[in-house]
């Protein structure tokens, strides 16, 4: 269900944490397994828990951005940026989750904007060969609602239009339904 603040405040209650807050704190915890993390590559450790922390804060941000009310607070906090940052890492997860944020955040024209701009397409692209169901259909979901008159041949070129023609007569009801919509929404003549 999508909050408001009369909401937000109900559900805060007096002592609660205030959202900002709240994602900030996440932010915090996210650039600190990340700093813990490259302070112990150095001396070539890579504890599974900060990996995992990393996982969890991005999948609970993801979370987080799907609802309208806190569209202002993830751009506040670049966490926009931080979603693009994780669909660059190594990770699967990473990338399940970040391109989940993105999906999750783009129909909003703000977020999209600073997705388009901070060079998301290419990565949203790349997400369409990924060996995790998920972040395919994050990626088709994305690619649906940031597709306009803009960036439309950056999106629809040749090779990009293959492969969604391909999902959209895969199996995976999911995969063949978005990729349709794509199609029909975007492709004049589907030939």
């Amino acid at each position: 269900m999508f909050t408001n603040d009369q909401r937000q405040a109900e559900r805060t209650g007096k002592y609660g944490t205030p959202r900002l807050q709240y994602l900030q704190e996440l932010v915090n915890e996210f650039q600190s397994s990340t700093s813990q993390e490259t302070q112990r590559a150095n001396i070539c450790i890579r504890p599974l828990e900060l990996t995992e922390a990393k996982e969890r804060v991005v999948a609970n941000l993801a979370n987080f951005s799907y609802d309208p009310y806190n569209y202002f607070f993830l751009r506040q906090l670049n966490v926009l940026e931080l979603f693009l940052d994780c669909m660059t890492e190594p990770n699967e997860k990473l990338i399940e989750f970040g391109i989940g944020g993105i999906c999750n955040s783009c129909v909003d024209p703000a977020n999209a904007s600073i997705i388009i701009q901070c060079g998301g397409i290419p990565l949203i692209i790349e997400c369409l060969s990924s060996p995790v169901r998920n972040t395919v259909n994050y990626a088709l979901g994305a690619l649906y609602y940031l597709c306009n008159a803009l960036n439309k041949e950056e999106i629809m070129k040749p090779e990009v239009v293959d492969v969604i023609k391909r999902y959209a007569v895969a199996e995976s009801v999911s995969f063949s339904n978005l990729a349709k919509a794509i199609l029909d929404k975007h492709l004049s003549d589907r030939n």
